[in-house]
């Protein structure tokens, strides 16, 4: 067997035949880094927009910046990023497999998501879509904006996102190293496991709807549109039941993540294994019940609306045990501070504010007066940035030194972590005010009383972009002057800080005999 790593196996075109999940997923992860570069470009001219009440854009210009913004971020990165790019890397190697259960199937899924992605971008260049990422009709059917050419391409990347979610499925159930039983799994794998059923039963049902949506905008079959004898409301049901779900598709993998980073730099046993497990099936099955709660005021009756409030309610349980036992787990630990720790109590201070504020949103009078408005977006963005994304930056910066074998400038990731959570918290905390004094969102001009927290709002927007492209840069030059990595240098127990750094083509020389938990930290004395 050849020992060398997987990065200089072959030459450059043998990345596009490869079957090394190892591979895969840094193609995944390059791909959806590009997409995060142009949806955060959307994002910078959506609050230069608003800098200021009169117009700077025209608003069909700026439905389309927000529509792109929404589309690119939601689509192509936050829902891909943890699952298919880190999940892909470190799923078969944290279960002592040498690779995922199909391999061919796991590069096509690649390119199937890369094909559907470039379809829907092409609408960048034939004219832009303007209906937002929920793509509401019946205003999705009326417009003349390309809305055939994104809902085609978020249908094919549904095949991707299905068919990855079905091989970790399988990979978890029977590639297992001997000794690995399920309670010995590293949380992260819980999490993607949990993640790939939503995959595999949420996802089919946004392609059939995005499917539905073509079909009537090109034969005129009236599903949706009321003047054709269709239901706008149907399709408000068909959105959301897939996509509170795939808020979770998003969510989950980034809360494995967590138990990973916080157990490693606390030196300390992870409080609750199981408990933490199997919250993540908990919150997996609550999120089909949930999707009602985005209606609110779409005409539901009174009764289906106190049970989606109380199911909404409910799901906040599953999610609070993780919180208290990450809480836990860092009580008289031996915390150490480094980048990816610093994201991940980022993730647990922001995703903390996003989780109390949905259920304020939970809340029927509550929600009837701040529906719509900026409130729901900060809300949003503490869920989805303040939680995935900063789940994925610690996972990033955590991981960073085994992908690649080399370490990155600790200060600049440092500085970097300050430049977006100081940045983040500046943008979007103004915006619960602002939705609470009535402001809403999708419009591009606003009363002068505003003014004040939207100019706040947009330079946080600024500073987090600093961040950003400062997180880029080090990142870029460690790869080729950032110091050699060593095969371990958190002190981690899982499977894959075992390995070299990066990891040989095939993972293990041999199969490894798994005797004990991931997390095998000694008693700490007070």
């Amino acid at each position: 067997m050849s020992h060398a790593n997987y990065l200089e196996e072959g030459g450059f075109w043998s990345w596009f035949t490869t079957r090394d999940h190892k591979r895969i997923g840094v193609m995944y992860l390059l791909t959806n880094l590009i997409f995060l570069a142009i949806g955060g470009i959307f994002a910078i001219l959506i609050r230069v927009e608003l800098f200021s009440p009169g117009p700077l854009f025209s608003a069909d210009v700026y439905n389309k910046f927000f529509t792109f913004h929404g589309a690119i971020m939601i689509f192509m990165f936050i829902i891909p990023v943890i699952p298919a790019a880190l999940g892909n890397f470190f799923l078969p190697i944290l279960i002592g497999a040498k690779d995922v259960a199909f391999p061919r199937l796991n590069l096509a899924s690649y390119y199937i998501f890369v094909g559907g992605a470039l379809l829907a971008a092409l609408a960048l260049v034939t004219g832009g879509v303007d209906t937002g990422w929920t793509f509401y009709t019946p205003y999705s059917i009326r417009t003349q904006t390309s809305v055939i050419l994104v809902t085609l391409g978020v249908f094919v990347m549904g095949f991707s996102s299905i068919l990855t979610g079905l091989n970790f499925m399988v990979t978890v159930h029977k590639l297992r190293a001997p000794g690995m039983t399920f309670h010995r799994m590293p949380l992260f794998v819980w999490a993607i496991y949990a993640t790939a059923i939503i995959q595999v039963l949420a996802t089919p049902v946004i392609g059939i709807t995005t499917l539905l949506l073509v079909m009537e905008r090109v034969l005129g079959i009236g599903f949706f549109d009321p003047q054709l004898g269709g239901d706008p409301i149907l399709f408000q049901h068909f959105f959301w039941f897939y996509s509170h779900p795939a808020v979770y598709i998003m969510i989950l993998p980034a809360m494995g993540i967590i138990s990973e980073v916080i157990t490693v730099f606390s030196r300390k046993h992870i409080f609750g294994y199981k408990a933490i497990a199997y919250s993540s099936l908990a919150i997996a099955f609550i999120s089909f019940l949930v999707w009602g709660h985005h209606m609110f005021v779409s005409g539901e009756s009174q009764w289906a609306n106190f049970l989606f409030s109380l199911l909404t309610m409910l799901v906040a349980i599953p999610t609070a045990i993780k919180i208290f036992n990450w809480t836990a787990t860092m009580y008289k630990g031996s915390i150490h501070l480094q980048t990816p720790m610093l994201y991940a109590l980022s993730f647990i201070f922001l995703f903390t504010i996003g989780g109390l504020t949905g259920l304020f949103l939970a809340a029927l009078s509550v929600d009837v007066h701040l529906h719509d408005t900026y409130f729901v977006v900060a809300h949003f963005h503490y869920v989805m940035m303040g939680g995935t994304v900063m789940g994925f930056l610690a996972g990033l910066h955590y991981w960073w030194p085994k992908m690649f074998g080399r370490m990155y400038p600790e200060i600049l990731g440092k500085i970097s972590w300050f430049f977006i959570f100081v940045g983040f918290n500046v943008t979007f905390l103004p915006q619960f005010y602002l939705g609470k004094l009535g402001m809403p969102r999708r419009y591009h001009e606003y009363a002068q009383n505003f003014t004040f927290l939207n100019q706040v709002s947009t330079v946080g927007s600024w500073l987090i972009n600093v961040g950003f492209l400062l997180m880029f840069a080090y990142l870029i030059y460690s790869l080729f002057k950032g110091k050699k990595a060593e095969n371990n240098p958190w002190g981690a127990k899982t499977l894959e800080w075992q390995l070299p750094s990066p990891p040989t083509m095939h993972n293990f020389d041999e199969t490894p005999q798994v005797i004990e938990g991931p997390y095998q930290y000694g008693v700490l004395k007070s």
